[in-house]
């Protein structure tokens, strides 16, 4: 969710530099960012600990760092911070909204309203380093070429434009955030009837790629891509989509950096909670009904169960799910 501001920031602020430090397997996301360089955090061995910490201070300090801008706000982002505080740089650290995040999330005396999204809370940290992001008019990387790997993968799939590329990402970190895969299936099925439809379905480990199997069904206009291309491929093959459909998850995010339209589908949390995809309309996003369900939503992350919840996410019906993707294409 760091990408979209980063590439608003550079593109505005066209003489400054940004080294994001993170782990190496996030590096692809910035690759098409100009004046973003990538700084490997090695949490394993050199940078493990606190120790390991004073030499990440020490690697970077090395780079000439001027400011610290902390979009994290954990212990480890922390100790660093201060670290660069100490030693006269200027800091900012985001404001995660913890407080209006409980409010909202609590079962009585909810406080129902939309709160910063996280893209917002991102700008305000660079507002107080001086700098001025604007996100209202946002730029997108070119669809990227695919690679021989992904063209193996996905066969002989005709380019003419009447041909839709639909990708889905039916998983989620929790199961409250994941649509029931019978209703999915009827989703993918009631989709694949179209022929002009080709239907991408992502997911990663042995067990999702078996489920992924199942609802592909053996239909010739629905592939499984999980545990067939590496990382780099999958974006690669996201950046060509017309559409994605998502959970409240990664993929959603993933998607958008490359200016596709995402269809996302809630269930313990909420858009509300400020994780909603870059610049997409409220509308895409389908949410559990609340009336059933009025202590939705009952978590920012979805890692809390409640009991009676578990089938919350079965107001959202199969067929407003095609619908809202089919007006999406058209």
């Amino acid at each position: 969710m760091t990408v979209p501001v980063l590439r608003a920031f550079v593109e505005q602020n066209p003489g400054i530099k940004i080294t994001v430090v993170s782990r190496p397997f996030f590096k692809p996301f910035f690759d098409t960012i100009p004046n973003v360089s990538f700084f490997a955090f090695d949490e394993k061995k050199r940078h493990k600990g606190f120790l390991g910490l004073i030499r990440l201070f020490l690697d970077l300090k090395l780079l000439s760092i001027d400011a610290f801008a902390d979009l994290h706000n954990v212990l480890r982002s922390k100790i660093v911070r201060t670290l660069f505080a100490i030693n006269g740089k200027k800091v900012a650290f985001v404001d995660k909204g913890r407080v209006e995040k409980k409010a909202i999330t609590r079962f009585h005396d909810k406080i129902f309203k939309p709160l910063p999204s996280m893209f917002d809370r991102h700008v305000m940290v660079f507002q107080k380093l001086g700098f001025s992001v604007d996100l209202s008019h946002p730029s997108f990387p070119p669809k990227q070429q695919l690679d021989a790997a992904i063209k193996k993968v996905l066969g002989e799939i005709p380019t003419n434009s009447e041909v839709k590329l639909i990708g889905i990402a039916p998983f989620a970190q929790y199961d409250s955030k994941v649509y029931p895969l019978d209703l999915m299936k009827k989703v993918i099925d009631e989709l694949a009837q179209n022929s002009s439809y080709q239907i991408l379905l992502f997911g990663g480990g042995t067990k999702e790629i078996e489920l992924l199997e199942m609802l592909s069904n053996n239909k010739p206009n629905v592939i499984v891509v999980a545990g067939k291309i590496q990382f780099e491929q999958e974006l690669q093959l996201i950046s060509n989509l017309d559409i994605m459909l998502s959970m409240d998850s990664g993929n959603a995010h993933i998607a958008v950096l490359f200016g596709v339209n995402v269809i996302t589908l809630w269930g313990a949390t909420h858009p509300y909670l400020g994780f909603s995809p870059f610049n997409q309309p409220l509308e895409n996003a389908l949410v559990s009904n609340r009336t059933k369900y009025p202590y939705l939503p009952t978590s920012v992350y979805g890692n809390k169960k409640v009991k009676g919840y578990e089938d919350a996410m079965r107001t959202i019906l199969p067929e407003t799910i095609v619908q809202k993707i089919k007006a999406s294409l058209q």
